[in-house]
């Protein structure tokens, strides 16, 4: 006897197997992987989209540096490269047989070209304060120093994030749509909202990179569905997928599963330009009202670890924050009392489609109405979010997501950022920090960075996130940690 949510998943899947073209129905030199969003465009550096970078990262574009699993920095389109005792002067030393898919080279200029772009006045580039900072120099076609204003220990592995890619100058425009990039795989086809596939680039310098002539992506946001395709064959492999179906793979000699570590953090965003919002005791309230542990199994089936801060284990300079704001429900409701703000709030919690944000909303939900805080959760499609949230609309009170990049303490210096958090002593502190080279030092003052923004109660930090991986077990290349969100296309086979 089928019940509804049978009905329901074996649609889906027939729906899925609709969808696919023939010949990857019957592929042996194809792949496809599943993703939960869609992305929003081609472009990882006008938007602050993972899922752009999910697509296109080191196998549409590619960048100077590549980050390996392990987090190791290796070279791509740098061949190798220098660094100044001060930490402030880099020289690369680039590759000599690259060209974009439209024929154009690549070198030098073309560096420039992409590094000013990205740090120029009209950047919507997530990481626009480290491309403005840099002093480009054309030594040669093939040689090209930074100049950094701030002290980055970490640039070379920033050089290698989707918001760092070499861009071809004459395609800017229209990377959205249709990439140009050096990498060894070019757009094929991408049907809106079902599917999108690659195919290996004939003119790439090295034709063993891409083991595989063809990738697919099909976009599947219903958990059931995610699972389905898996079961009925349509989809590979899926990384990052709803932590709730992974338990019904555990066993299946069909499939792997894989648990990546990141340097993600879950957050309950706070919108600080929102009246109760401005008040720090509300905030203060809000974190000690959530048990973070009954969050990391509504939310995520377990597969988390409590945060304190905007900052992971793991991570250098790290410092366990979660003792300054931790769950004690009475002192919640103290700090409501001290703050004089007539009961109810009601605030408004906008939440993205990944179901670790709807169903962390829940638990949340009921949580904060323990203390007086009626919350209205509004469900928004991911475009929505970008625009209305994130994207200059600042249409929300809270807001749950996973930033999944891994150095982000920055985004606290900037006031006009979508929570808005507005901290003189924050910013010095930072702007400290990024005039440290001392490694000690720079640690410290990343403890500090972290402690205050604790204290600020800047954010409802929740917790760092262990992302599974279903794959068929003959599925070869695929990332067993996060250090970045990126699908290594050119590592991946059939074993």
């Amino acid at each position: 006897m089928l019940n509804r949510r049978t009905v329901l998943t074996t649609s889906a899947a027939g729906a899925l197997v609709a969808a696919l073209p023939a010949a990857a129905q019957n592929r042996k030199d194809a792949m496809v992987l599943g993703m939960t969003l869609e992305p929003t465009g081609l472009d990882p550096t006008v938007s602050a989209a993972a899922s752009i970078s999910e697509v296109t990262l080191y196998s549409i574009y590619e960048t100077l540096t590549k980050i390996q699993p392990d987090g190791r920095v290796v070279p791509l389109l740098a061949e190798s490269w220098d660094v100044s005792p001060d930490l402030k002067t880099y020289t690369f030393r680039l590759r000599k047989d690259v060209k974009f898919h439209n024929g154009e080279p690549f070198n030098a200029q073309t560096v420039k070209f992409a590094f000013e772009r990205a740090g120029g006045e009209k950047s919507t580039n997530k990481d626009k304060r480290t491309f403005a900072n840099l002093g480009v120099q054309v030594v040669d076609d093939y040689t090209v120093v930074l100049l950094n204003k701030e002290i980055d220990p970490d640039l070379p592995f920033a050089l290698g994030q989707a918001t760092a890619i070499v861009v071809e100058p004459k395609s800017v425009d229209t990377n959205a749509a249709k990439p140009v990039g050096t990498g060894p795989y070019q757009l094929e086809s991408y049907n809106k909202g079902s599917a999108l596939w690659l195919r290996k680039w004939a003119a790439y310098r090295n034709p063993a990179a891409a083991k595989l002539s063809r990738i697919g992506f099909r976009f599947i946001s219903d958990p059931a569905a995610q699972a389905a395709s898996l079961l009925a064959g349509d989809v590979d492999a899926f990384p990052r997928i709803a932590t709730r179906v992974v338990a019904q793979f555990k066993g299946n000699p069909q499939f792997q599963t894989i648990l990546a570590g990141s340097r993600a953090k879950t957050i309950l965003a706070f919108n600080h330009r929102r009246g109760p919002l401005k008040d720090v005791r509300v905030r203060r309230a809000i974190l000690a009202a959530i048990d973070r542990k009954t969050v990391i199994e509504g939310a995520a089936d377990g597969f988390g670890t409590p945060i304190g801060s905007h900052y992971v284990p793991g991570a250098p300079g790290y410092v366990d924050t979660t003792g300054i704001n931790p769950f004690d429900l009475e002192k919640a409701k103290k700090l409501m009392a001290e703050s004089g703000i007539k009961m109810p709030i009601e605030l408004t919690m906008t939440l993205p489609p990944p179901p670790y944000a709807r169903q962390g909303g829940e638990v949340i939900t009921a949580q904060l109405a323990k203390i007086g805080i009626n919350v209205k959760t509004q469900n928004v499609e991911w475009a929505q979010w970008l625009s209305g949230t994130y994207g200059g609309g600042f249409n929300f009170d809270l807001s749950i997501v996973s930033h999944v990049e891994p150095f982000d303490l920055n985004n606290y210096a900037k006031p006009e950022y979508y929570w808005g958090y507005d901290s003189k002593e924050y910013r010095a502190l930072y702007d400290k920090l990024m005039a440290t080279g001392n490694l000690a030092e720079r640690n410290k003052l990343l403890g500090d960075a972290q402690r205050l923004l604790a204290t600020d109660a800047a954010n409802g930090f929740l917790y760092q996130p262990q992302f599974p991986t279903i794959a068929k077990k003959n599925v070869k290349g695929l990332w067993t940690s996060l250090p970045i969100f990126a699908n290594d296309l050119g590592a991946l086979s059939w074993g």
